[in-house]
């Protein structure tokens, strides 16, 4: 995502005749690594989540999603701090992406609740997957281009940190799904379309994290790691949750305020 064009590197040009290099220079071509790694582990994880949900291991799937959650957070860090940064980073990251969060939940849920519903669970999960595919488009395509505070429409990964956190919470306890499978339906058909829409979300892009703070954030922070501590699926379920909710809250706000 936050990765730049990446000039070609020249190769060593040791026991070569200095004249020849001059008109024939020769170019090496490769890929950076590091951020890679992280990348492909990402992939790798969506992946893994498929193959979970079609064996129907879905505490395993969803788990699989969060942690390719985590290692897609830290590609493109890593890619800035090492200056790694390159077309090809960009492009792998946003394959990457369209299967772990675009792909990966889809197939989950219809795998878990969906497919009792024949069609119609299928038009939602395709849903989803679609507005995967069109939410990471049109953001490749608005880089540079829009205020980096804010996403425009609902941020993939946290979609399918919606829909896996969902996955998570009901397979760890239990939940009995059946007679639910509209309303899963619905909840995913709806996180697909967020993706799309012109809803603004909170970047946090422009928080300074280097920075010195005042001491109770530090002591929320640490409030907050041993709330998650406690319940996992049930924290983080409701942490993204939230969070795709405060796009809509966000707009009827400022509708309120137009019209006040």
């Amino acid at each position: 995502m936050s990765d730049q064009p990446q000039e070609p590197v020249q190769s060593s040009e040791d026991g070569m005749d200095p004249a020849a290099s001059k008109t024939s220079p020769q170019r090496r071509r490769g890929v950076y690594l590091l951020p890679n790694l992280f990348t492909t582990g990402a992939l790798f994880s969506g992946f893994y989540a498929i193959v979970a949900g079609m064996n129907s291991q879905f505490e395993v799937a969803a788990i699989a999603i969060f942690v390719a959650m985590l290692l897609d957070g830290l590609d493109g860090r890593v890619a800035r701090m090492t200056n790694t940064q390159s077309a090809f980073g960009a492009e792998y990251d946003s394959l990457s992406d369209m299967v772990s969060f675009g792909v990966a939940p889809a197939l989950v849920a219809y795998n878990w609740a969906l497919g009792d519903l024949g069609k119609l669970g299928f038009f939602a999960a395709f849903v989803y997957a679609a507005g995967g595919a069109l939410r990471l488009a049109r953001f490749n395509t608005q880089i540079g281009s829009v205020d980096k505070r804010y996403f425009i429409g609902l941020p993939s990964p946290s979609a399918a940190a919606a829909v896996a956190g969902l996955v998570w919470v009901c397979t760890e306890f239990g939940v009995n799904i059946d007679g639910w499978e509209y309303p899963v339906a619905l909840f995913v058909a709806l996180t697909g379309v967020l993706m799309v829409s012109n809803t603004l979300y909170y970047s946090f892009k422009d928080v300074d994290f280097r920075g010195k703070v005042p001491f109770w954030i530090l002591a929320v922070i640490v409030l907050c790691v041993g709330i998650i501590s406690i319940s996992t699926s049930v924290s983080l379920w409701i942490l993204f949750l939230c969070y795709t909710l405060s796009g809509p809250l966000l707009w009827v706000w400022r509708r309120s305020r137009q019209r006040g």
